[in-house]
């Protein structure tokens, strides 16, 4: 499929066509290693090469110490490469100063980790509310933007809840609600199911699968296989390495 701009013509209008293999990827890193230093000195990270596009579903699986948090770290924009890049819907990030990098992370990425993280004096609505106060979204549609996306998630009847009146599941999907509303590109999620009994995590990732189909890009950071098999793009994280499983 092709776009052009209405008001060109001819010549002028063929030189702005833009095609669908031009739209770069939402996540692209190239040779991103990341070291600590020692001694002995560690690579978390080794010479990683990935490309996710929009609308991708990819897990990363690995045991403890292989690089999966580092990984993290550094696609939520949360750590620096110590070598490579990373590029962020097709912009450098290198460059970021920390302010930059957390207007960046507020707009373009949600999260979604194990713990919940959750403010536990705070409403379901008012934590859902919360990460607009950031991203730049306008005061009048914050609220109505908090509710559809518990809507969303399926708990539109527990906005006046606090969270230590939820079930652990009800608490994943009050976490979801709140990385979604700001409409971000991607959602990463560190061991989203790792505090839920296997009936709660069938449902959290039905859910994630839910949001995938209706767009959005996930990265699912997981030591669980089962987890990870969910996903349409299944990636190994070893001894600092990166390989895609078939």
């Amino acid at each position: 499929m092709t776009t052009t701009t209405d008001s060109l013509t001819g010549a002028d209008a063929a030189t702005d066509v833009i095609r669908s293999d031009e739209i770069p990827p939402v996540i692209e890193l190239r040779d991103v290693t990341r070291s600590f230093p020692g001694p002995p000195e560690v690579q978390a990270l080794k010479a990683i090469n990935l490309t996710v596009a929009d609308g991708d579903y990819v897990s990363i699986v690995g045991p403890s110490g292989s690089g999966k948090s580092t990984m993290l770290n550094i696609l939520g924009l949360l750590d620096r490469p110590t070598v490579g890049e990373y590029r962020l819907a097709g912009e450098l990030t290198g460059g970021y100063t920390e302010d930059e990098r957390a207007a960046v992370r507020a707009r373009r990425l949600g999260f979604v980790f194990q713990a919940f993280h959750l403010m536990p004096r705070r409403t379901v609505l008012e934590n859902v509310l919360l990460p607009m106060l950031y991203s730049g979204t306008p005061r009048g549609e914050r609220t109505d933007r908090a509710r559809a996306a518990l809507e969303r998630v399926g708990l539109g009847h527990r906005v006046d809840f606090l969270p230590g009146l939820l079930s652990g599941g009800e608490r994943q999907r009050v976490a979801v609600a709140r990385a979604v509303v700001t409409q971000p590109r991607v959602i990463l999620a560190d061991e989203p199911t790792g505090n839920l009994d296997q009936a709660t995590t069938a449902d959290i990732m039905a859910l994630f699968e839910e949001l995938n189909a209706g767009g959005l890009t996930f990265v699912v950071i997981t030591h669980d296989q089962h987890v990870a098999d969910r996903a349409a793009r299944r990636i190994r994280i070893a001894d600092g390495r990166m390989s895609e499983l078939s």
